[in-house]
């Protein structure tokens, strides 16, 4: 016979502040005839349970973190961490010279491609700048008029060898000068004949500050004028004991939480030395939606060689038909599997059957699902 479903009487509270994150997902029934229950059980729990139909980026948006069972019994560290962009992905911006800001094109807040003008300045070094490239210029071609016409007369035999030696020497000197030349133009931003410099950012991002204003006179000790940053390219980064080194690797699975009991799964990818004050700084690659740059985290990493029971969050555990299920990740959704828990500690729950490890399972904000369920049953009932 059919099992009998039991739902909480707040379950409807519950259900109502799903709203649009669960607007597309449909509570659909187990794959297999309920006339053929024997069918069902598998060792591990494939195909049992009811499935929320609902994609991971649906799932984010909802509330729900997905994370992958870790194994315990292996080395475990607690780190204190922060969200952080990945090298490149900030960028602060300073004049390249002095002078006074003519226009500022940005404020904070607004997004920028690279290349895009952040102010406008004008600068005497910037003209001074131009005017010596445009003589470098002038010196390049009549150097090189006095090299043809003494290469002419050489050829005629009226100028020495030695003449004409001169003449070249001195063009090729004049061209350097104009390499040169062009070059401090092209460090001081490609200023115009009146000293106009437009300012442009080096990445694609969002301006997060703008410190000049209209009329301000940047001086060579205060050149600051913004800084981009890109807030899709962000990473973990915690700090661990130098003894910590030993244990970590790139490629050991981090789980992480947020003050706001949010979970964070990613890879650790690089490990460095202990720097001077005695701290190993781990850097991660999220493979969750990830919290802005500055949001602070703890992290517990099973570093190497885990061989015990598998543990989820407790969270990830929920109650349906009366049997202790997680929410598995498949193609069409999230699976209600039944499991067997075992001891729990830290926040942290056993599983000591209805699972294999390799699975991804919904953790923090998993009730939802459950809730969803409820939704899905009530409207199955009519």
């Amino acid at each position: 016979m059919p099992l009998q479903r039991h739902w909480l009487t707040t379950g409807a509270a519950v259900v109502a502040a799903l709203g649009v994150g669960f607007g597309a997902a449909r509570w659909i029934d187990h794959s297999t005839p309920a006339a053929k229950p024997a069918e069902n059980d598998h060792a591990e729990g494939e195909g049992d349970g009811a499935v929320v139909a609902l994609t991971l980026e649906q799932a984010a948006q909802a509330g729900v973190a997905v994370v992958a069972p870790q194994r315990g019994g292996g080395a475990e560290l607690k780190l204190p961490g922060r969200v952080s962009f990945v090298p490149g992905a900030e960028a602060a911006v300073d004049a390249p010279l002095a002078g006074a800001v003519a226009r500022v094109h940005v404020g904070i807040g607004d997004h920028v491609s690279a290349g895009s003008p952040l102010i406008t300045m004008r600068s005497p070094d910037g003209a001074a700048s131009r005017a010596s490239a445009d003589a470098a210029q002038a010196a390049v071609d009549a150097a090189r008029a006095a090299e043809r016409r003494d290469r002419t007369l050489f050829e005629r035999g009226w100028v020495s060898q030695a003449r004409l030696d001169v003449t070249a020497a001195e063009a090729r000197r004049a061209e350097a000068e104009l390499r040169a030349a062009r070059a401090r133009v092209g460090a001081f931003g490609a200023p115009g004949p009146d000293g106009l410099t437009v300012v442009r950012s080096p990445i694609a991002g969002v301006v997060t500050r703008i410190s000049v204003a209209p009329g301000q006179v940047l001086h060579e000790e205060a050149l600051q004028v913004a800084a981009v940053a890109d807030p899709r390219r962000v990473e973990l980064v915690f700090e661990a004991p130098p003894s910590a080194a030993a244990l970590l690797r790139p490629g050991d699975r981090l789980e992480s939480t947020l003050a706001g009991a949010e979970a964070v799964s990613g890879v650790v990818v690089a490990v460095a030395p202990a720097n001077a004050n005695g701290v190993v700084v781990v850097r991660a690659r999220p493979d969750t939606a990830a919290p802005p740059a500055g949001s602070v985290l703890s992290a517990r990493l099973s570093a190497g060689g885990g061989t015990g029971a598998l543990v989820v969050p407790l969270d990830a555990v929920q109650t349906v038909d009366g049997v202790p299920s997680v929410f598995v990740v498949e193609e069409k959704g999230f699976r209600a599997r039944p499991v067997v828990t075992g001891r729990t500690a830290d926040g942290r729950i056993e599983i000591l059957s209805g699972l294999t490890g390799a699975e991804r399972i919904a953790g923090a904000g998993a009730f939802l699902l459950k809730a969803e369920l409820a939704k899905g049953e009530a409207e199955h009932g009519h």
